[in-house]
């Protein structure tokens, strides 16, 4: 089953003329960054815990700074480790501790996401540009000789498999971006909303 597969696979691969291989070095590396960052969002929401948070957070606005800075530092939930640098540094330093730790998780998560949005831009035009390729060696090959209808329809073919190409390593790339950056959004608003709540305990307990 698999193998008549690869067969096809490799016979549309080379009838799609010499813009398959850059192609296939795009789709190569769209299939890596997808698996790295699929495994990170695994990894993510089984760190993610939301009652840790709620707990640190409670601790801290009843002023009991100690068991809330213990709690942060034993999570492994991204926000913990923000507010853990906030509450080690609360006395000074607080905000430039919270912006740091939430760049640092920031730029973990959004890791590769440039990657994928290039590919999706770049991708459907590798395909139109095999398009144009495909198109312009099947109107040189009209009336040449006998033989032309078949260079005509190979011409086409081969504007049309890239196309497809193109598309779908645009396509596979597209909803693991939109996955991640909605994920991305979703977690800078959970570091400002949770810092925010500890900076106003903070607060409270100077004035």
């Amino acid at each position: 089953m698999l193998l008549p597969l690869a067969n096809v696979a490799v016979d549309l691969f080379f009838k799609g003329g010499p813009i398959m291989y850059p192609l296939l070095l795009a789709g190569l590396v769209a299939i890596a960054v997808v698996g790295e960052r699929l495994f990170w969002l695994i990894r993510f929401y089984q760190s993610r815990q939301p009652a840790v948070i709620d707990k640190i957070l409670s601790a801290a606005e009843s002023h009991q700074w100690e068991s809330a800075e213990k709690l942060a530092s034993s999570s492994s939930d991204p926000v913990a480790r923000v507010l853990s640098a906030g509450l080690k540094n609360r006395e000074q330093g607080f905000e430039n501790s919270i912006q740091v730790a939430s760049a640092i998780e920031l730029r973990e998560a959004a890791r590769c996401l440039s990657i994928l949005d290039t590919l999706v831009t770049l991708a459907p035009l590798l395909g139109l540009l095999g398009t144009v390729t495909g198109i312009m060696g099947s109107f040189n090959s009209m009336g040449v000789d006998e033989l032309a209808v078949a260079k005509v329809t190979g011409g086409i073919g081969e504007a049309l498999i890239a196309t497809a190409a193109g598309l779908g390593i645009a396509i596979f790339c597209l909803i693991p971006l939109n996955i991640l950056s909605s994920r991305l959004a979703s977690l800078q608003a959970d570091f400002e909303a949770s810092a925010t709540t500890l900076q106003v305990s903070l607060q409270k307990k100077k004035n």
